[in-house]
């Protein structure tokens, strides 16, 4: 095989930077596989729109079929996002027997299990390593560096926008709003930037690893999900007053015949690793039964970082093609009749420590009335912060909990809503400890 042809769907910004990837380091990328890898066709939509990147025109085209039909593209590229009609690109593309890479993960968080038997079915690799974590090298990591590990736990800053946001909250003690609008100024949040903010996008990451990491089926749909956007300056004080940092948290575990999967803003101990990690930054910690820790720290997004990581797939796929092809490692890096589905565990049974903001009238024996409440709940408070008048009549009350279980949590919290000395609906955000987590 002289050289490895490569179609592109999709000439957005991923798609640039891997076009740039390919040209600014393809002596490099040719002594690394051993022959060339040409970028034959790129299909768009749009091919006028201005990009930072020229492509020849004779390998532009606005009709996917010259890149499904050419039988010597031997590896196809799906940059469009999306649910459709990326899904039946790829299910189409596999079923000619072309090998597949991908960064879309939302349509591996909904639809993986169909694309993922497609490739078994059809003996051709699926490769999405860009999906999760932009240039961090994580599913390669999952895939092949911890396979001798049993996954315990994972925690995971998966969203760059929202961790800027919250950045520029604790740094300036600005508003959500204000630190959302800078972001959009900074490039670093879209126009609409609903599925960062509201944690959809993490969501997506986190559902993709777990089903790696514990070699699964999931199902999107249970996978609990709160975004930032609730998230008031105040809030990050009082955290750092506990000692905490706020982070939006996508949270994986371990537990046995369930798993739990979350995306949900988490208050974690300032001195541990991820409560560091800040701007627009990403940063997974894997426990391992036999490594420990891992964490790995980067770049989660953005044209290049992510280029980067379609373009190690490219090379990975091309070292299969040239000894002779077939799937070295399945999609989920277990062999077929390993991967079973697995139901993840309902949010009302989890048990964590709380924070709580009450918004209260500024009277005596409100603290009783709450308190009096949460232990009828089984809910037992570990302190107290209460400060001077916020608004005029009313000062918030914070507590942080013992464990809880969230069931109880919310019954409490809807009865203590209820009542007349308190002026807001109660802001309430799980707490993480610093020590290991007890995986079953």
């Amino acid at each position: 095989m002289d050289e490895i042809q490569v179609g592109l769907i999709g000439w957005g910004t991923v798609g640039c930077g891997l076009a740039k990837v390919l040209e600014d380091n393809s002596r490099m990328l040719q002594e690394r596989l051993g022959v060339p890898l040409r970028l034959k066709k790129v299909v768009d939509v749009d091919l006028e729109r201005p990009r930072p990147i020229a492509l020849p025109r004779e390998i532009l085209s606005d009709q996917v079929e010259d890149i499904l039909g050419d039988d010597d593209i031997r590896i196809v590229v799906e940059l469009i996002g999306g649910m459709e009609p990326a899904r039946t690109f790829l299910l189409e593309a596999m079923k000619r027997g072309k090998q597949v890479v991908t960064a879309n993960k939302a349509l591996l968080a909904v639809h993986g299990s169909e694309l993922f038997a497609a490739a078994l079915k059809h003996r051709v690799n699926i490769a999405f390593e860009a999906a999760v974590g932009g240039g961090i090298p994580l599913i390669r990591a999952l895939r092949e560096g911890l396979a001798a590990n049993r996954i315990g736990h994972i925690y995971g800053i998966l969203n760059g926008t929202a961790n800027y946001i919250l950045t520029r909250m604790a740094r300036e003690e600005t508003t959500f709003a204000e630190a959302l609008s800078e972001a959009q100024a900074h490039g670093f949040a879209e126009a609409d930037p609903t599925l960062d903010v509201e944690g959809v996008d993490a969501a997506h990451k986190i559902t993709v690893l777990s089903s790696l990491a514990y070699c699964c089926e999931l199902d999107f749909d249970q996978v609990h999900i709160e975004g930032i956007t609730q998230i008031d300056p105040s809030d990050i004080q009082f955290a750092e007053d506990f000692g905490y940092q706020i982070k939006l948290l996508a949270i994986s575990r371990n537990a046995g015949e369930r798993i739990e999967v979350r995306v949900h803003p988490t208050m974690i101990p300032q001195e541990h690793m991820l409560a560091k990690v800040e701007g627009a930054y990403n940063a997974i910690h894997i426990s391992g039964d036999a490594v420990g820790d891992v964490m790995l720290y980067g770049q989660g997004a953005g044209m290049m970082p992510t280029g980067s990581a379609v373009a190690s797939d490219l090379v990975d796929l091309g070292r299969d093609l040239l000894v002779g092809g077939g799937v070295r490692i399945p999609p989920l890096a277990c062999e077929g009749g390993a991967v079973v589905r697995r139901e993840i565990k309902p949010m009302d049974e989890l048990v964590i420590n709380y924070y709580f903001r009450f918004s209260a009238v500024d009277q005596p024996g409100v603290l009783s009335k709450i308190s009096g409440i949460l232990g009828n709940h089984d809910i037992s408070i570990a302190s107290v912060i209460q400060k001077g008048r916020q608004v005029k009549g009313s000062v918030p009350v914070v507590m942080m909990t013992h464990e809880a279980r969230e069931c109880d949590v919310r019954l409490a919290l809807a009865e203590i809503d209820k009542l007349q000395v308190v002026t807001a609906p109660t802001r309430l955000i799980r707490v993480e400890k610093n020590e290991s987590p007890h995986e079953e």
